[in-house]
């Protein structure tokens, strides 16, 4: 199904974000501490600009201890401000243990759930959408993406027809493959979606150039997956220290230092970095915080970084 999509064009981005600088100038300490939002194009919503991963951490069975320790983790993240919880069918008991996790917290009013929707292994997409809501003991969920483009054009059309009878609040599209990009550019350019997932992170910046331009000029809002390119930005710095730059935006590791890059791109709406490692969770959530890097520091710190 290809509609033609008359949604927020970079102009009218634009001119919002211009809007901005009539609003009243926060004290430095606010800025400081006030967490760091990105509004959803299609809608204007705000979500905070660090999100949580699920993938592998929360593939954890009926393991006691193994859930206790990502109750910990969630419960961390959604005191320290933390918004977007994304998952999937895929990913083994994920999605059941977030729900056995949201069950035991009283307070999580500030989240966002995200999950996907894949083949029709799976079953139909009415179906899928049951089991997810069942199993994040919800009866209603934010965003249903459609896991790595599989099968896309069905899925769509039936959450599309979710969203307009209200099941579903935003529908959306996934990839981490940069061979997809051909095909996550036609659907987000002939698709009314709302978000498109896909690889950004310091060493990977292949979406530069052709999706992060069309997120912004489409209206669709950007999660960056393997914003730690599965450790292998950390593998990559080894032990250096951290460059002087490092200061001037609040990072005090390099955790900080790879989400604040990400989350600087003015497309990129919310990172989602996965851990089982409460103190690396608490290291990603002081990404939330404090200033980001401009264009241009943003290219000498990837520059740096590519350096190493």
């Amino acid at each position: 199904m290809t509609v033609d999509c008359s949604r927020t064009t970079r102009r009218r981005f634009l001119a919002g974000a211009a809007a901005l600088g009539a609003l009243p100038i926060l004290s430095a300490r606010a800025q400081a501490t006030a967490p760091i939002m990105r509004a959803i194009p299609s809608t204007g919503e705000k979500i905070p600009a660090i999100g949580m991963g699920t993938w592998v951490e929360f593939n954890v069975g009926n393991v006691e201890a193994l859930r206790e320790n990502c109750l910990a983790i969630t419960r961390l993240f959604l005191e320290r401000g933390g918004g977007m919880i994304d998952s999937s069918p895929m990913y083994g008991s994920a999605e059941d243990v977030v729900g056995w996790c949201l069950e035991r917290i009283t307070d999580h009013g500030s989240l966002f759930s995200a999950t996907k929707v894949w083949s029709p292994a799976g079953g139909d997409t009415a179906e899928q959408l049951s089991r997810s809501e069942g199993l994040w003991r919800s009866e209603r969920l934010d965003l249903m993406q459609v896991h790595n483009l599989v099968d896309a054009e069905e899925h769509l059309e039936r959450l599309f027809a979710a969203k307009a009878a209200g099941r579903i609040r935003y529908v959306g599209i996934t990839t981490s493959h940069g061979a997809r990009h051909d095909a996550m550019a036609e659907i987000m350019t002939g698709h009314p979606i709302d978000f498109a997932q896909f690889t950004y992170n310091i060493l990977d910046r292949e979406a530069e150039d052709r999706l992060l331009p069309l997120a912004a000029d489409r209206g669709i809002a950007v999660i960056a997956n393997r914003p730690f390119q599965r450790k292998g930005v950390f593998r990559h710095v080894g032990g250096a220290p951290l460059p002087g730059w490092a200061a001037d935006i609040g990072a005090a590791n390099w955790a900080q230092v790879f989400l604040k890059f990400v989350i600087a791109h003015p497309a990129v709406t919310c990172a989602i970095p996965a851990t089982s490692v409460l103190a690396h969770m608490d290291q990603n959530m002081g990404a939330l915080t404090g200033p980001l890097p401009d264009a241009r520091l943003a290219r000498r710190m990837a520059a740096d970084v590519a350096g190493l």
